[in-house]
């Protein structure tokens, strides 16, 4: 059968998604009301009538000119390993070209390294490892190798090779995972190193309680996400963009996404965010006061959540992103420390991929993104 790539409907994306065992909550198509400054477009690769493949694309608009950068954030949805990969992403270029895109830039959600709790840890405490990197994975996906082989032969570049941050940060390369297949809840509590099962253990005895939240909850989760922000050194986003998501994934599935909260005496003093698709699931946002730590509320929030997953029947929790860094006196490393304690493993994905389709106006749009 001849392959094609064309625009789909909502309902084909969402059935395409709902298939797989697992997808990127950025490849929904609801993720595209998320973000008003991008315009989204949901394609599909067919073999004949057959689906075999989806994404989410959002193009970004280069002011003053009518072209756009196509982004598929943790995407598109396909098999990587396929021997007509090539034709696939020539298929892509040649419709984002037509819709005036100037550029693309794809994050393939191909795992390259996993390194296990222990690793990463004694690699914290050894002076002499300065990044994750050069750390001896404790897994190699073979698979991963050879994919980067083909976008590089393709003409795809990765801004991480060649030194550039691309135009923006993007999506993490880097991120901490909790494996949930085949264990029970037993189990991954036993996996949690002794300070967090001390830490909890005191959240408990102190009365800590954590509830599920609603969309009236955002203001309170916001003014502790501002004030993390302000603590971790990092631009916040606004109300509007939680509030937007909310209305966005939850309309699309009920328990899409999820609002955590950790209440002490009256005292809001965590708030966390959940999303959830098929077997996977995201820590996706969290905040806390520098109040009343002592009582731990953001170990009671994570383990409520982990528990939360397990009990739904997921493969895996996710924490999202940590830095590469193990220098002691990046302030990112702290955040590192706190989810090794859960027990599970640092991985590295093959990261973003970028293909110029007009490199003057590309670097343009690097440099625009840059001075924002």
């Amino acid at each position: 059968m001849s392959l094609r790539l064309t625009p789909i409907t909502r309902e084909q994306h969402l059935e395409f998604v709902g298939s797989r065992p697992s997808a990127s909550h950025l490849q929904l198509p609801s993720w595209g009301e998320v973000k008003p400054d991008w315009r989204p477009e949901s394609l599909g690769w067919l073999d004949g009538d057959r689906l075999v493949g989806a994404g989410l694309v959002l193009f970004r608009p280069l002011p003053g000119i009518g072209r756009s950068l196509a982004y598929l954030p943790e995407g598109p949805l396909l098999d990587w390993s396929a021997p007509d990969l090539e034709q696939r992403l020539t298929l892509l270029l040649t419709h984002l070209r037509a819709r005036g895109a100037f550029g693309v830039k794809m994050g393939p959600p191909v795992v390259a390294h996993r390194w296990d709790a222990e690793t990463v840890k004694a690699a914290l405490a050894d002076p002499d490892a300065r990044r994750l990197s050069d750390v001896h994975a404790t897994a190699h996906e073979p698979a991963a190798a050879a994919l980067v082989d083909r976008l590089r032969r393709m003409g795809w570049r990765s801004p991480r090779a060649d030194g550039a941050d691309g135009f923006s940060a993007g999506q993490p390369r880097y991120v901490f995972q909790v494996p949930l297949a085949g264990r029970t809840l037993d189990e991954v509590r036993r996996g949690l190193n002794q300070q967090w099962r001390r830490n909890i253990k005191k959240a408990e005895k102190a009365g800590v309680k954590v509830v599920q939240g609603d969309r009236d909850d955002l203001p309170g989760f916001y003014e502790l996400y501002v004030e993390t922000a302000a603590r971790d050194r990092f631009a916040p986003r606004p109300l509007a963009y939680f509030q937007r998501m909310w209305t966005a994934l939850t309309a699309e599935d009920p328990g899409r996404m999820r609002l955590y909260l950790a209440h002490h005496e009256g005292d809001l003093l965590a708030a966390a965010t959940m999303i959830t698709v098929g077997e996977h699931v995201w820590y996706s946002y969290g905040a806390s006061t520098g109040r009343k730590r002592e009582v731990q509320p953001n170990n009671a929030i994570q383990w409520r959540m982990l528990s939360d997953a397990h009990e739904r029947g997921a493969a895996v929790y996710d924490l999202r992103g940590i830095t590469d860094t193990l220098d002691e006196a990046d302030h990112l490393v702290g955040l590192l420390r706190f989810k090794v304690g859960t027990g599970g493993e640092a991985v590295e994905y093959v990261g973003e991929w970028d293909f110029p389709l007009n490199r003057l106006l590309y670097r343009a749009f690097e440099l625009y993104m840059s001075r924002r």
